[in-house]
Parts: C-alpha cells; structure tokens; sequence
C-alpha cells in the first residue's frame, strides 16, 4: 500500500512539474547575462563638446533579478571611460550599479530594461570621482535611452520548444526572485 501511495505522489509530482512548464517559460539570471554579454555594444560619447567629453565602453554586465527589490533588476558593470577636457586627456574606471524595471514587448518577443537610472559608482583612480560624478547625469540619460531601444533578452523561434511558445503566446512577465518569468495562459 505504501508503495501505491509512494509512486501516486511521485507521478502527481512529475505532472505538475510538466503542467507547470507549459503554463510558463522562466527566464535565469544565467541566460540574461549571457544575452547581454553578447551585447555588450553601449559605446558612446557624452558630454559637453568643446568642454568636456568622455568616451565610455561598457563591459561585464551582470544582473541579479527581483532581489533586492521587488520587480526591479539590479545591474552591475565597468565603465571605460577616456576623458577629453580643455585640462588634457584622463582615463579612468567607473563601477557602475544600476537598477531597471524589465519590461516585455510581446511584438518583437523582447524584454527591456526601462526606467534605468545610476545608482552607485566607484571611480578608479580616486582623484577623478569628482570630475565623473559631473558626468552622471549625462550618463544615466545616455544608458536609459541605450537600454530602452536596446533589449537585454530576445526570445528566439529557432531556440527550444518553451522559448517558441513563450515568443508566440507571451503577454506579459514576472519579475521573481533570481528569473523571469512569462506567463503563457
């Protein structure tokens, strides 16, 4: 009798962990790092031209997701930053912590990373933590704007089964602890 009753929970146990795989496709903190280390492409000049202008490369993205705060993703990042300014030419680099809400386009099976905004920073070498905190606003405009056009994972057709569905019935996600996850009812 117990044995019954032993492989009645396991099979209960396997088939909701199969209902629950087709009611939803889940996103890892994993697979969106990997997503934006492919594109890793936010290179820009920002500024005042004539006065001071700083060419910044971002690099080693990497998110914790619905951690720290509800809904949100917390991103971590360097800043390689070449400063051009009538004093002569600096370099230096900025770790960057940012924080963004993901927002899904079910059009293009895209989630983006909207209202983004700066904020920490940690300067190296110290003595330009002055000169860059000048810079910030600047920054965090340019990075919105970047990430609001830019998306930090697209759902593809040609990847697995539960990445098709979720492209093609997805109308929204959820933000949980360390994934995403999207609906597919």
């Amino acid at each position: 009798m117990k044995k019954v009753f032993l492989g009645m929970v396991v099979f209960c146990t396997y088939l909701l962990v199969a209902c629950n795989q087709l009611t939803q496709y889940t996103i890892t903190e994993q697979e969106v790092n990997q997503a934006l280390a492919k594109h890793d492409q936010y290179n820009k000049t920002i500024g005042l031209p004539g006065v001071a202008d700083a060419h910044i490369v971002l690099s080693n993205l990497q998110t914790q997701i619905g951690r720290e705060e509800p809904g949100k993703v917390k991103l971590t990042g360097d800043a390689d930053i070449k400063l051009t300014s009538i004093f002569g030419n600096q370099q230096a680099l900025m770790k960057l912590t940012l924080k963004a809400t993901p927002s899904f386009n079910a059009e293009q099976g895209a989630i983006y990373l909207k209202d983004l905004e700066v904020t920490d920073t940690d300067v190296q070498p110290q003595k330009m933590q002055t000169v860059l905190q000048t810079l910030n606003p600047y920054l965090n405009d340019s990075l919105r704007a970047w990430f609001a056009t830019h998306p930090a994972y697209i759902l593809k057709d040609d990847r697995s089964n539960g990445e098709k569905l979720a492209k093609k019935y997805a109308k929204g996600i959820e933000v949980k602890p360390g994934e995403i996850v999207i609906p597919l009812l």
